[in-house]
């Protein structure tokens, strides 16, 4: 079921914008950071090092969240239209299916994102005339960054699922990534979840900063994740079609009719699924 699901939620992005906008959005702190770093060459020797600290500057303090609640208010945008809602309450699904499918959805293109991160700052690295290839540190940054980002998925989700406009969540999202790199900065990094994806992207830093930290990370992680993808899911299941303003009375009940039909076809089924092994023994 949750296999299908996610294909389910796959199709809803063929022919969208979300492939362009993974794209195209973060060729724009590449440019900024890497304008920075060339404009500032008399202060960051580290060649590399230094090049990544321009980079994060700007992808992970303002570009990283929001764009992870655009893909989230996306992908929750069907939901919110024609009362699909209706639908997808009276389907014969789990939530945690749906939910999981787009947590899953959600943290594949976040991942997608980050390599084409890598790439850029690689092609960025090379106009700028840098010697190699960057370290392999970035590499492993890069990939703890996505770890990070997992609880901001679960968080935009939430927020995103909650409420129906399509620019309140991104803009949430934007908001919480600027508070999260003051925070970061005062070493509160671990109680704020748009700080752990900073964390664990080393953002705007030229040295390890978490070495011997991942631990009390990695369990910062798993708990806001666990947090929100619960209340989304106690929200799916608690949610009443009558929450929707937009529900017209004649919707309603033909909601409410197609529930009490389903749950009597399950119910038949129920019942006479013991009798058809009897006969078939």
């Amino acid at each position: 079921m949750l296999t299908r699901c996610i294909l389910a939620e796959r199709k809803k992005l063929r022919h969208s914008l979300i492939l362009p906008a993974c794209i195209l959005i973060p060729i724009i702190p590449a440019i900024m950071g890497t304008f920075n770093y060339l404009q500032n060459l008399g202060i960051l020797k580290s060649e590399w090092y230094s090049l990544w600290t321009q980079h994060t500057l700007f992808y992970a303090s303002f570009f990283f969240a929001p764009l992870i609640g655009l893909y989230c208010s996306y992908l929750w945008r069907l939901e919110h239209r024609n009362n699909n809602w209706n639908s997808i309450m009276t389907a014969p699904v789990p939530v945690c299916c749906i939910y999981f499918a787009k947590l899953t959805v959600i943290l594949t293109i976040t991942l997608l994102t980050q390599l084409w991160t890598g790439i850029l700052y690689l092609v960025c690295g090379k106009i700028a005339g840098l010697p190699g290839l960057f370290p392999p540190d970035i590499f492993f940054w890069l990939l703890r960054g996505t770890v990070g980002a997992l609880p901001i998925c679960a968080l935009q989700l939430f927020l995103s699922m909650k409420i129906r406009s399509f620019s309140i969540p991104i803009a949430i999202g934007l908001v919480g990534s600027v508070l999260g790199t003051v925070l970061n900065s005062e070493g509160a990094g671990l109680f704020w979840p748009y700080c752990l994806m900073l964390l664990g992207m080393n953002a705007n830093k030229s040295e390890n900063t978490m070495s011997g930290e991942l631990l009390p990370f990695f369990i910062s992680v798993c708990l806001f994740t666990v947090i929100f993808g619960a209340a989304s899911v106690w929200e799916m299941k608690h949610r009443d079609i009558h929450a929707d303003q937009k529900l017209s009375p004649r919707a309603y009940h033909e909601a409410a009719i197609t529930r009490s039909n389903l749950e009597d076809i399950l119910t038949r089924l129920m019942k006479t699924e013991p009798a058809v092994s009897q006969v078939r023994r």
